[in-house]
């Protein structure tokens, strides 16, 4: 098959990419950004003009200086430039094991040498111990800075070529080998934001590991390879355990979870995943006690009291969950080592034939879209790490029970502002004590329910001000002119349905004793009417805030939509307008609205965005048919933009295989009237699966 074709970046002075990544080397936390090639370009015609262009890549073979040189080599010798030739090509891939950047330097004429720098830019000495750490950073980073499907991380890095790194069994076994010698420094790798520190079972190894065993379904692979590993520390049973329920091999996988608790009694890896299966089967009575127990093991840790507010949640025991969330540790998202690159001089992107699909490359330019300000202010949309995961489970309550009831809850558990100021002033005499709310959850003791409102970080009170008069100088712009009273807008009609939170106190408030009713300490009053009541973390006082907004949105967009179509007329929005509904309508877990938002984006130009939207519902519902169509276009659309792998798509090929079968997959491609070449590109991931020997492939 055809390799993507190759984006070119040009620098303003020869060589600055390569500065601006020496520079950013001490920088470095984690897997360390994506691969740079970087070449220095004479021009043919005009003299020995020299020009410096790169672009990054991911999932080249870095096992040895060799398999780095031939890939230089292929973009030196490339036939598709005739104006210039290539004098010098450079590659660097990050091993961050050692904290080295290991690179390959191919000279024309001249030779190829190898070496690594350090953090302090001194020239070291590459051994192959080292190749062996680069090599496994390379296929991890491959799966880490990989496209799910809807484009987001595609849009993050310009020009950044994403190959498959393990296309077949031998280059498994390799990568399998390498992870086995170094899977007890995976710690030093780092982890996923949600983890705050990185231990045997959680870290950027074990997640790329796991994730590779279940894009791939090699089981048996990953068992063999975590058995071996369990010989040399108990840890890894979480591991091993997480595989075997994946391969359907529950009753193998409980025993050696009991077995492996009577020695780790404090796992809490071993507890969260007791906790996880036992809520897979519905008893989350069982569930409950080892996500109780896990909290205790790992108080620290966001996931523990995560997977705890989840269980509560299931039990439908809102206080408690919500009581949970507030005494969830927040963590600092930091984003994965993008590279930090200098203003480029110009950028080629090329397209090659293979790519070339009318609906997705002549779609209109979006760049002029008209997007209405309140879509452009959803906080919400811009979540990542703890804070994402803990406005899902806010927003999963809210679908539940609705906004008004979890308003009473919050209430009826977190201080609020009037009536804590209003106890200040008339200064009880009895005394109370104010129970921890962690260990409230802890308990289970029935508390009142959480609900109530927050304030968010300075801006958002005025932001939802903002919104509201935007929308309703929108709504009136459209009323009718001849109408002698014009309907109620929907941004009030919103207002009126959805009430708008109260303020609670934070321990900030408490502690800063900055109001007038607490200048004087001495004089602070004891709480009565509250003294069951919890204090709300300012986080999660946000996060209300930010709710409201989006549920205020979400209202005028369903009243517009229900007042259009009972007037039969038509409810117009730009693509991207549709794209962001889409999303706001997922994160509220509405899908069947997100699926119709993303329909109606599709229908006035490809988003990457929404057809995987769309792929979602279409997989839930088992519509294969419809799922291959939407596959063999985000694939299309990725391959254009230089990406041929894509775990998450890799994944659905692999279901379907297992559902219909190899042939049948492969005959239903066929008989799609797209393009050739196009359909070559879905060929390729069932072959990939056929390769792996995917349940489903063998006839």
């Amino acid at each position: 098959m055809v390799a993507p074709a190759v984006p070119e970046i040009t620098e303003e002075e020869i060589e600055s990419a390569i500065d601006s990544r020496n520079e950013s080397l001490p920088t470095l936390r984690e897997l360390g950004p994506p691969d740079l090639v970087h070449l220095v370009k004479q021009s043919t015609k005009s003299g020995n003009k020299q020009s410096g262009v790169y672009h990054h890549v991911t999932g080249t073979d870095a096992s040895s200086s060799a398999s780095l040189a031939a890939y230089v080599n292929t973009i030196i010798y490339s036939p598709n430039d005739k104006s210039s030739k290539v004098i010098q090509g450079l590659y660097c891939c990050y091993n961050a094991f050692s904290r080295l950047d290991m690179r390959v330097e191919v000279k024309i004429p001249g030779g190829v040498e190898s070496y690594c720098i350090d953090e302090r830019g001194d020239k070291r000495v590459a051994s192959d111990a080292l190749w062996i750490e680069t090599f496994l950073c390379g296929v991890l980073r491959a799966y880490a800075y990989a496209d799910d499907g809807s484009g987001d991380s595609i849009k993050k890095i310009i020009g950044v070529r994403r190959f498959d790194p393990i296309t077949s069994t031998e280059m498994e076994h390799k990568f399998l080998d390498a992870a086995e010698r170094l899977f007890f420094k995976g710690p030093q790798l780092g982890s996923e934001p949600e983890v705050q520190v990185p231990n045997i079972a959680s870290n950027h190894l074990t997640t790329g590991l796991i994730n590779y065993i279940h894009t791939t379904g090699r089981y048996t692979s990953g068992i063999n390879l975590f058995e071996k590993l369990r010989t040399r520390d108990l840890e890894v049973s979480s591991l091993l355990a997480r595989v075997l329920i994946s391969a359907d091999e529950e009753v193998q996988a409980v025993k050696l979870m009991h077995d492996a608790i009577a020695k780790l009694p404090m796992d809490y890896s071993l507890l969260d995943c007791q906790a996880t299966f036992c809520q897979s089967k519905g008893r989350l009575d069982w569930a409950l006690e080892c996500a109780k127990r896990g909290v205790t093991a790992a108080p620290s840790e966001f996931g523990t009291w995560a997977r705890l507010a989840e269980v509560y949640l299931g039990l439908e025991q809102w206080d408690l969950s919500l009581l949970t969330l507030n005494s969830c540790p927040m963590f600092t998202y930091n984003d994965k080592d993008f590279p930090r690159m200098p203003e480029p001089a110009h950028i080629a992107l090329p397209v090659l034939r293979e790519s070339m699909l009318d609906e997705i490359d002549e779609a209109p330019n979006h760049d002029g879209e008209q997007v209405h300000p309140s879509l452009r202010k959803l906080h919400a949309a811009g979540y990542k790490g703890t804070f994402l995961k803990a406005y899902s489970l806010l927003t999963e309550i809210t679908a539940k029970i609705g906004w008004d009831q979890l308003l009473r809850v919050r209430s009826q558990v977190f201080v609020m502002e009037e009536e804590y100021r209003s106890e200040k002033q008339t200064g009880a005499n009895q005394n109370a004590t104010n129970p921890n709310a962690s260990t409230t959850a802890l308990r289970g003791t029935p508390s009142p329910v959480v609900n109530g409102n927050t304030r968010s970080d300075g801006h958002t009170n005025g932001d939802t001000d903002s919104h509201a008069e935007d929308q309703e100088t929108l709504d009136e712009k459209q009323a009718s002119p001849t109408s002698p009273v014009s309907p109620p807008s929907s941004a009030t009609i919103a207002d009126e349905s959805i009430e708008k939170p109260e303020h609670t106190i934070t321990p900030e408030v408490v502690k800063s004793g900055n109001d007038d009713a607490a200048n004087d300490a001495s004089k602070v009053p004891k709480y009565t009417q509250f003294h069951n009541k919890r204090l709300c973390e300012r986080w999660l006082d946000n996060l209300f805030m930010v709710l409201y907004e989006d549920l205020r949105i979400y209202t005028i967009w369903r009243t517009d939509m229900a007042r259009a179509q009972s007037e039969s007329s038509d409810y117009r929005k730009s693509a991207e307008e549709w794209e962001i509904l889409g999303g706001l309508a997922e994160r509220l877990h509405h899908f069947p609205e997100a699926v119709e938002a993303y329909q109606a984006c599709l229908r006035v130009r490809f988003s990457s965005k929404a057809m995987k939207g769309v792929l979602k519902m279409y997989e839930e519902k088992g519509r294969n048919g419809e799922v291959l169509q939407a596959m063999i276009r985000l694939i299309a659309w990725q391959y254009r933009w230089y990406s041929e792998f894509s775990p998450s798509l890799l994944r659905t090929v692999r279901k379907l295989i297992e559902s219909e079968g190899a042939v049948k997959v492969r005959s239903i491609v066929q008989a799609t009237s797209l393009p050739q070449p196009v359909l070559d590109l879905t060929h390729r991931y069932v072959e990939l699966c056929v390769a792996f020997r995917s349940s489903g492939s063998e006839a």
